[in-house]
């Protein structure tokens, strides 16, 4: 069952009098529980896909489905003209046929998918510094969705199931002995551990991870994918990872690769992952 699909997206950015074509006429499929990469050069479009299945970005055309939900069904994407190309409250200007923003009822239909559906990770963490780890890790558990139609598992918890769930992540992310810490006074692989028992703790399905390597060291890199690895396979979890990267230690990882070059996709490759990220020199 494909719990991530895109039919025939692109994504177009304006420059100057120009336009850009960040990603042109890109389709996949992803299925539950792949460990797999969106994999390419700088500049290829890989991290501009993953904004767009992570809902943070607004595809110009095309179709995001993910766990059976047509993200923006009902809704014409061609009449749409964003400021920054990003998603905002519901406004329209003078001429009815140009939508500076989405409606809100699109609007809540993404606002519930990115708590109950998707963990996003971070290059630079986005720990928020005033909290310690556990209130960290918390955080999304006492956002409350506005959405009834989209169930968040984690919004039928008590308080004691919530409390022993954040213990049970910083547990697996090997966080219990720094409970009370901030993120200052941290390392980067533990911040990254932060930011991956975040993105689990509202059992999201998917988990998103922007370049994860790019701050770490390669010893706290083998580490950090490891732990995901070990993740990925916990049948209790059931998390699918989705890595947008071109280290190619993690394209080797992986048994889903999709490559992208120049904004299209070159190849949609299914291989048997290594499960090991090597440390020797690329």
């Amino acid at each position: 069952m494909s719990i991530v699909k895109l039919e025939n997206i692109y994504k177009t950015y304006p420059l100057g009098n120009q336009k850009v074509e960040a990603v042109k006429n890109a389709s996949f499929d992803i299925k539950k529980g792949e460990f797999a990469a969106i994999s390419g050069p700088s500049g290829s479009g890989k991290s501009t896909l993953l904004n767009m299945i992570g809902l943070i970005d607004l595809p110009t055309s095309g179709k995001i489905i993910i766990d059976g939900i047509d993200i923006y069904d009902g809704f014409d994407l061609g009449f749409t003209h964003l400021e920054s190309n990003r998603l905002n409250n519901y406004s329209e200007k003078k001429d009815k046929k140009i939508k500076t923003t989405i409606p809100s009822s699109i609007d809540k239909r993404i606002t519930a998918l990115r708590r109950s559906h998707i963990g996003f990770i971070f290059q630079t963490f986005n720990l928020i510094p005033v909290l310690n780890v556990y209130e960290n890790i918390e955080f999304p558990l006492l956002l409350k969705s506005k959405n009834s139609k989209i169930d968040c598992i984690v919004d039928t918890f008590t308080k004691k199931q919530k409390e022993e769930w954040v213990q049970f992540l910083m547990e697996k992310t090997g966080l219990s002995g720094w409970k009370n810490h901030k993120p200052a006074e941290l390392s980067g692989g533990q911040r990254q551990r932060v930011a991956i028992a975040r993105a689990l703790v509202t059992k999201a399905p998917v988990i998103l991870a922007d370049e994860p390597t790019a701050n770490l060291d390669s010893t706290n890199s083998a580490q950090i994918l490891s732990l995901m690895k070990d993740l990925n396979n916990d049948t209790e979890l059931q998390t699918t990872f989705i890595f947008s990267t071109h280290d190619s230690r993690i394209v080797e990882m992986c048994n889903h690769v999709i490559h992208i070059f120049d904004g299209k996709i070159s190849n949609d490759e299914y291989k048997t992952g290594s499960g090991i990220y090597k440390t020797e020199n690329r």
